[in-house]
């Protein structure tokens, strides 16, 4: 594991990881984003408020990502079913 150092809402962070240390900055500089974006928009609270905030609102991100993805798979799915019948009836009524 290695080391990287970021900086989110003016807070720098030593994180331990195996990841990229591009990734990080770029994961870092979109919590730190989203923080900023939210503090121009909250009129008080604490760092930590504002934190436990764009958590939410990333998860929220993510959850209404994972559910658009999984329609689109369940579409592609009943796409491919109906194909698979067409393709079936098809060679069906060649056979008779």
């Amino acid at each position: 594991m290695k080391a990287v150092e970021v900086e989110v809402f003016g807070q720098r962070l030593i994180l331990k990881c195996d990841m990229d240390d591009e990734y990080v900055q770029e994961l870092a500089r979109y919590v730190d984003t989203h923080m900023r974006s939210l503090a121009r928009t909250m009129k008080t609270g604490t760092p930590t408020k504002l934190a436990i905030l764009t958590a939410m609102t990333i998860a929220d991100q993510l959850f209404q990502q994972e559910r658009r993805s999984q329609a689109g798979q369940e579409e592609l799915e009943r796409r491919a079913k109906g194909i698979i019948e067409q393709i079936d009836q098809h060679l069906a009524s060649q056979l008779l």
